[in-house]
C-alpha cells in the first residue's frame, strides 16, 4: 500500500492553517485505535514503509497529543516491476531498493530514534526471493525490515487516516491503491466510554493488483480507451465478493457512509484538480473530492499521451505510466460505493506507525 504517486520529498514537513474538518499536515489528534501520545518531546522516533513502488521514511517527535514530522525522505524505487512475469525481485529493482535504504539508514542514525519500525508490503509478502533480499538489507545497511500481513497494512492506514474520518457520519470506506495491491476496509465508528466516536474494522480485503502490477500487465505509456476500459472491469469484479459480504451499498444509499481514499492516485487527482503548480503536500492532505471532478480529471488525464502526462507537475515523468491504472481502479470504488465525495488522505502507514510507536 504504497501511495505509489504522491509524497515529494520533505514535503511531509509543510504547514497548513487548520481549517473545519481540516488538519494541518504536522497535527495528527488522538484516536481511540491508536490511543494516548505522551512521550517527552526530545524523543524521536522512525516509520519506514517499503512498498511495491516507494521506499518512505518519516522521522517524527511527539507534541501534544500527536506529533510533529522532523525528517522524511521518499523515493520511487519500483520494487515490484516485473514481479508479476517472474515471481521474483529483479537485480535491478533490489540495487535501486537498496540505494533509497541506505539514505533512510543514515537520516535513522543522523536523528538518534529512540524507536522504530520498518515495513514492508504487497511486493515483499509475494517475491519469493524476498526473505534473502531483507536479510542482504540488513547486512549491508544495518535495518530491520519486517513483512507484515494485508490485515497489519489496513489497520495501520486506518490508524494513521482516522483523525479525517468526520465523527457524526457513521460508516466509512478507507482504501489505498498502491503499487502491487489495493486495500480497502470497511468501518464503523462508534462512541466509546470517554463519548468519542472510533473506528472499529467491520471488514477488510486486500486486492492482489495495484498501480504497478495493472501497468505491468496492460501497459502504461499509451492506453486506449477499450484497455482503460478493460481495468475498471476488472477492478469492479474483484469489489463485488466484498459488497456482498457486506452489503455497503444500502448504507451508502441511505446516507450513512463516508469515504477516504489514502493513496498517490487520489492525492495526484487532488494536485491536479487544484490546478498546483507543484505538489503541495498541505494543500492536498484532507482535502475534499466529488465524484463528479474525481471523473473530469481522470478523463481529462485519459485524453493525454504519455508526454502531456509527465508535462504534469503533480505526476512528472516517472508516474507517468502509472496514473492511469490507479485511475481505472479509483473509477470501480467510485462505482461500486456512489458515495458522492472522497476525503483526500496523503498519510497512511508510516503516520499508524507512529503513532502506535508513541503511545503510553
Amino acid at each position: 500500500m504504497d501511495n505509489a504517486l504522491n509524497n515529494r520529498g520533505l514535503d511531509d514537513r509543510g504547514a497548513a492553517a487548520l481549517r473545519p474538518e481540516r488538519l494541518a499536515p504536522q497535527d495528527f489528534r488522538e484516536t481511540a485505535i491508536t490511543g494516548r501520545v505522551g512521550h517527552p518531546l526530545a524523543r524521536q522516533f522512525a516509520a519506514l514503509d517499503l512498498g511495491t513502488n516507494n521506499c518512505r521514511l518519516l522521522v517524527a517527535r511527539p507534541i501534544g497529543t500527536g506529533f510533529r514530522v522532523v525528517d522524511a525522505f521518499s523515493r520511487i524505487v519500483r520494487l515490484g516491476e516485473g514481479l508479476g512475469a517472474t515471481g521474483a525481485l529483479s537485480d535491478a529493482a533490489m540495487m535501486r531498493t537498496l540505494d533509497a535504504l541506505r539514505i533512510c539508514a543514515d537520516k535513522i542514525a543522523a536523528r538518534k530514534v529512540a524507536g522504530g519500525r520498518y515495513v514492508a508490503t504487497e511486493a515483499c509478502r509475494r517475491a519469493a526471493n524476498c526473505e534473502a533480499f531483507l536479510t542482504r538489507v540488513n547486512n549491508e545497511v544495518g535495518l530491520e525490515i519486517e513483512i507484515i500481513s494485508s490485515r497489519e497494512e489496513a489497520r495501520l492506514v486506518v490508524a494513521g487516516c482516522a483523525p479525517l474520518l468526520h465523527p457524526r457520519i457513521p460508516h466509512a470506506i478507507v482504501f489505498d491503491i498502491g503499487g502491487g495491491s489495493t486495500e480497502i476496509v470497511w468501518l464503523r465508528l462508534a462512541r466509546g466510554p470517554d463519548g468519542r466516536r472510533s473506528p472499529h474494522i467491520l471488514g477488510a480485503i486486500s486486492l492482489p493488483f495495484g498501480v504497478v502490477t495493472l501497468t505491468d500487465r496492460f501497459g502504461g505509456a499509451e492506453v486506449s480507451p477499450a484497455t482503460y476500459r478493460l481495468m475498471i472491469a476488472e477492478a469492479a469484479a474483484a469489489l463485488i465478493p466484498f459488497e456482498r459480504n457486506h452489503r455497503i451499498l444500502r448504507h451508502v444509499r441511505a446516507g450513512r457512509v463516508q469515504m477516504l481514499g489514502s493513496s498517490g492516485t487520489v492525492t495526484t487527482l487532488a494536485g491536479i484538480h487544484l490546478a498546483l503548480p507543484r505538489y503541495i503536500r498541505a494543500m492536498v492532505d484532507g482535502s475534499m473530492l466529488t465524484f463528479e471532478q474525481i471523473a473530469a480529471v481522470s478523463e481529462h488525464l485519459a485524453g493525454l499521451d504519455f508526454a502531456g502526462r509527465a508535462a504534469n507537475p503533480c505526476i512528472g515523468r516517472e508516474r507517468a505510466d502509472l496514473v492511469l491504472s490507479g485511475c481505472a481502479v479509483l473509477d470501480a470504488i467510485c462505482a461500486t460505493w456512489p458515495v458522492g465525495r472522497l476525503r483526500v488522505a496523503d498519510r497512511g502507514v508510516r503516520e499508524g506507525i507512529l503513532l502506535d510507536l508513541m503511545q503510553t
